[in-house]
């Protein structure tokens, strides 16, 4: 068990924990947390939509905590939750599975079955398109001028 001071974050994470792995209550916590951004266990246990008892939400906040989904601090001797990761990081994950389980790995053929079961329409993967090449072109932008500089510097 991690003990921490007032403010400070402690973390026992284990990385890369497969999502599809998450049991439907970890789910709804863990959803819980992502949108109040910090909770304390009482406040997650008065917004399920289900009676439980405090030790079954603290067991559920700390074995999110040991899969690597959240992190804690104690401000007052009460133990406050944060996500340690982004929803989009453990979206991207389980989307990886899925991939991988399912696509042999093609990331298009992910996107291909999305439009063609009507997921996705044209117009989203459209945009998706432009926002990727965008995000391309800003890293290769700063990726040319962190080059740049690190050539500088051995000069």
């Amino acid at each position: 068990m991690c003990v921490t001071f007032s403010n400070t974050m402690a973390s026992n994470t284990q990385s890369g924990h497969d999502p599809a792995e998450l049991g439907e209550l970890e789910r709804d916590i863990l959803s819980i947390v992502w949108r109040l951004g910090a909770v304390t266990a009482d406040q997650v246990r008065e917004e399920l939509d289900r009676p439980l008892k405090d030790s079954t939400v603290r067991t559920v906040l700390r074995r999110l905590e040991e899969k690597g989904y959240l992190a804690h601090s104690v401000e007052n001797r009460t133990f406050l939750y944060r996500p340690a990761e982004s929803r989009q990081r453990v979206a991207g994950r389980a989307v990886k599975r899925i991939v991988d389980w399912f696509c042999e790995g093609s990331v298009e053929a992910l996107l291909v079955g999305m439009v063609d079961s009507k997921v996705l329409d044209r117009a989203e993967l459209q945009r998706l398109a432009a926002r990727i090449s965008e995000a391309r072109q800003h890293q290769d932008r700063t990726g040319h001028a962190a080059h740049s500089n690190a050539k500088e510097a051995r000069k």
